[in-house]
């Protein structure tokens, strides 16, 4: 599937995300956070991110988290002067402290730490508009996160937050792409993925 292949496909399914009903999509945000609890059970950091828009979660997720492991980092992104995106930076989740970014998202204000904090994360959390049962993620296509996750240990969990109709068969997938170990969604809680074939470093 070419680019303009790849650019319909996300047009379909954020069409899809904004036709969720709002009881249905806060009902699927507590089950993500219930099904969370039970996965992020120890730890040292976390990487996670705000849920925005359509996406599926929500802020709960965070405090999930926070209860039960020492440091929650959320993402910073930023850009080069022509617009390139650099790695993602990350700073610390405090209730009550975040800030509006670009591109609409929610970001911790600064200090910021540098993009090689993600080295030591644990659990990464990742939003996806869709990821397969090989471990393939759709994203929005900016490349802020193909750049990023190269840095995961190896043992890191690398866990894509979709719906439950957002875990397919199959997805396109191209040199650059790293592999998630697992999908998390309401219906199925924390699905562990088939990544053979994909690299998890470059």
């Amino acid at each position: 599937m070419g680019t303009a292949g790849k650019a319909a496909l996300r047009q379909q399914l954020l069409a899809a995300r904004g036709s969720v009903a709002e009881d249905v999509r806060a009902a699927e945000a507590r089950s993500l956070a219930e099904h969370l609890a039970l996965v992020a059970t120890d730890g040292n950091t976390v990487c996670a991110y705000v849920p925005v828009g359509a996406e599926p979660g929500s802020i709960e997720m965070l405090e999930v988290l926070r209860r039960r492991v020492r440091r929650v980092l959320l993402p910073v992104a930023r850009t080069t002067a022509d617009d390139t995106p650099l790695p993602l930076r990350w700073g610390e989740y405090r209730p009550g402290g975040l800030v509006a970014g670009r591109f609409g998202l929610l970001e911790p204000a600064a200090p910021w730490l540098p993009a090689s904090a993600l080295t030591e994360a644990d659990l990464v959390l990742v939003p996806a508009l869709a990821v397969d049962r090989r471990g393939v993620r759709l994203g929005r296509g900016r490349g802020f996160y193909d750049r990023s996750l190269v840095s995961c240990g190896p043992r890191a969990r690398l866990v894509a937050v979709v719906r439950d109709q957002e875990l397919v068969d199959e997805l396109p997938c191209e040199p650059h792409d790293v592999a998630m170990t697992h999908a998390l969604t309401p219906g199925g809680g924390v699905v562990a993925l088939h990544t053979a074939g994909m690299t998890r470093q470059m």
